[in-house]
């Protein structure tokens, strides 16, 4: 299940338990450093883009905390923004991930839509 955590939804820890619980193979989450306060990147609907998407939680430290109540289902980023991170510890982070899951850690990754966000990282 893709679950866009943020501090306005549910707690991630309890979206885990319950899908959990109801049967599912996975937990996605996605991946924003910040939202660039100017930006001319249009969201892909048209529309305004939400609140929500500035205040994302981060979706490694989100799916460890899901880790500690689940045995069950993977853990997902859906996706990890890898142009925007420093390789050797985002490595680290997966590998501590799926130790800590005991290997349920899944990394999707992509190179995101939002350019002004890409360019703050030096892309």
């Amino acid at each position: 299940m893709f679950y866009f955590a943020t501090e306005y939804g549910h707690s991630v820890v309890d979206v885990a338990q319950d899908i959990e619980q109801r049967g599912f193979e996975s937990l996605w989450l996605p991946e924003h450093t910040h939202i660039p306060a100017s930006r001319k990147t249009p969201y892909a609907s048209g529309a305004e883009l939400p609140k929500e998407y500035a205040h994302t939680l981060d979706p490694f430290v989100a799916l460890a905390a899901a880790a500690t109540v689940t045995e069950r289902i993977r853990l997902a980023t859906g996706i990890s923004l890898l142009i925007e991170r420093d390789t050797i510890t985002t490595a680290k982070t997966v590998a501590t991930l799926d130790v800590l899951s005991q290997g349920r850690a899944i990394l999707g990754v992509g190179g995101g839509w939002n350019r002004e966000e890409a360019e703050h990282h030096g892309v």
